[in-house]
């Protein structure tokens, strides 16, 4: 990573990114599933797909039925999941360093995700990170959501830095796309839930990273 001495904040995506929400995510798909008579998904077909949300889990469960069945099955969906938003979820492997790190430095940190508050916000309770955060915006808590810039300047503007000041760290095209037009810093995942087929690279990021303990040397930059 080139020019990190300018960054003085990191941002990130939360499913995929943050925590690995998978488990959870693919224990209510397949907790539906059987609800409707249908077998259960491998979870290696449903892991690739967390990122992308209810509707493409509820797509990818049950195809395209009528809007009305639809809706029905992605509000039941998140239903079952907010019944166990935290059974398997948790930081990924080098996460909690990473923020530790963060912290140590008084570097801060925040997230920006499209996950509605409702979910977002009981999760990062429950695993004790809520308070830490310096700012959490989701997808709902503004009227526009990623790609959009906006979330990623709101947060840029709670954690007191300029956009150019912060990196955004996510697993989906449109987390480099959000962060690239809000003018920052951006970096793609390789151990995030990328689609079949998808490279991170394709997404131009300013950076890849293969795991969260790469990220440390942003860390030592902006503390720098």
């Amino acid at each position: 990573m080139t020019g990190t001495a300018r960054f003085g904040a990191l941002i990130l995506d939360l499913d995929g990114t943050l925590l690995d929400t998978a488990p959870d995510m693919a224990g209510a798909l397949n907790r539906l599933r059987v609800e409707e008579g249908a077998a259960a998904l491998p979870f290696e077909a449903v892991r690739p797909h967390v990122s992308s949300g209810a509707m493409a889990l509820v797509r990818l469960g049950f195809g395209e039925p009528p809007p009305a069945a639809f809706e029905r099955l992605r509000q039941r969906f998140l239903a079952l999941y907010a019944e166990r938003l935290s059974e398997g979820t948790s930081l990924f492997p080098g996460c909690a360093a990473l923020l530790e790190a963060l912290e140590a430095r008084h570097v801060p940190w925040g997230i920006v995700t499209n996950k509605p508050e409702y979910l977002t916000r009981p999760l990062l309770a429950r695993l004790g990170l809520l308070e830490r955060a310096g700012c959490v915006i989701a997808g709902d808590t503004l009227p526009e959501r990623k790609p959009h810039p906006r979330p990623l300047l709101h947060a840029a503007e709670l954690l007191g830095r300029a956009p150019a000041g912060c990196v955004y760290v996510g697993d989906h095209a449109r987390d480099i796309e959000a962060g690239r037009a809000a003018g920052m810093y951006t970096v793609a995942v390789r151990y995030g839930y990328t689609a079949p087929g998808e490279d991170p690279s394709d997404w131009r990021p300013d950076a890849l990273v293969g795991a969260p303990e790469e990220l440390l040397p942003l860390v030592a930059a902006a503390a720098a």
